[in-house]
């Protein structure tokens, strides 16, 4: 009789799908609350017992949204700037990633850990010096100028190192040498295809980042054409008349591409974590 190669349920296996549903119950409850939130009144923040089933004032809500900040214009804004950044930083970061795990030349292990030293050095430390250097460039008050402080993504350089080291076998790149590929074809045609699914991780990570990064573009930015989302969310912010309802009505929809993103590449996000747990 042929064998049932299908998994029987195993009462053993209940604790850790248990575990693993309240795990992802609280991981949503805020993504819920906040939603709840901007469907109801500025009042329901602080009632008691909290609310829990949405309202009625998500339209509104938002058109009050609207009425105050150039929501759209600001969510254009982002979008670009992430976009072009995420794909700079996914350039920048493969060449340098291919670069170290396989060339040799002097004093590659020195550049290396300098760049990973940069990891531990907290950003506020070059909040002023970053911003003299753009002043003095003329940047100020660009997405342009917003975005260059990301280019270098020290995670980046390590996360795709790691990657190409790891999935990249030396024996096909000098297979490629001797047939005549120059090394930025053996990049384009050997290295790229093989680490799409860092590319999705670290573009994932680099989107988010920037998506919600605020010290350094409201320092930076201060025109209400050139705001970014969090820049122009925080100009919602009241200090004695504060509308919750409207800023998390923002917030909410502020919130959804980063998932429609996530949505869209979390396969490869996912086989670029497990990847080297199946090696």
């Amino acid at each position: 009789m042929p064998k049932d190669n299908k998994k029987k349920f195993s009462m053993k296996s209940v604790p850790i799908y248990a575990v693993l549903i309240f795990a992802s119950l609280l991981s949503l409850f805020p993504f819920y609350w906040m939603f709840v939130m901007a469907t109801r009144p500025s009042e329901a923040y602080n009632s008691i017992p909290p609310a829990m089933i949405p309202g009625t004032k998500l339209v509104e809500n938002f058109q009050n949204v609207l009425d105050q900040i150039p929501f759209f214009q600001a969510m254009w804004n982002t979008f670009l700037l992430c976009t072009i950044t995420t794909l700079l930083v996914l350039l920048i970061s493969s060449l340098a990633g291919f670069a170290f795990a396989k060339f040799h030349f002097p004093g590659k292990n020195v550049l290396f850990v300098s760049i990973l030293l940069t990891m531990v050095i907290p950003p506020q430390l070059g909040l002023i010096p970053q911003y003299y250097l753009v002043s003095q460039l003329g940047w100020l008050d660009t997405l342009f100028g917003a975005g260059i402080v990301y280019l270098l993504n020290p995670l980046g350089i390590f996360l795709m190192r790691q990657y190409v080291s790891q999935s990249v076998p030396d024996e096909l790149i000098e297979a490629a040498k001797l047939d005549g590929c120059s090394n930025f074809r053996i990049y384009r045609s050997i290295v790229l295809p093989i680490i799409k699914p860092a590319f999705a991780t670290l573009g994932i990570i680099v989107f988010t980042l920037v998506w919600g990064e605020f010290l350094w573009q409201f320092t930076v930015l201060r025109s209400p054409e050139s705001y970014t989302l969090q820049v122009a969310l925080a100009s919602l912010n009241e200090s004695y008349n504060m509308d919750f309802g409207m800023v998390l009505s923002g917030v909410f929809w502020a919130t959804v591409p980063l998932i429609i993103i996530f949505l869209m590449f979390n396969k490869l996000f996912i086989s670029s974590i497990t990847e080297g747990s199946v090696k």
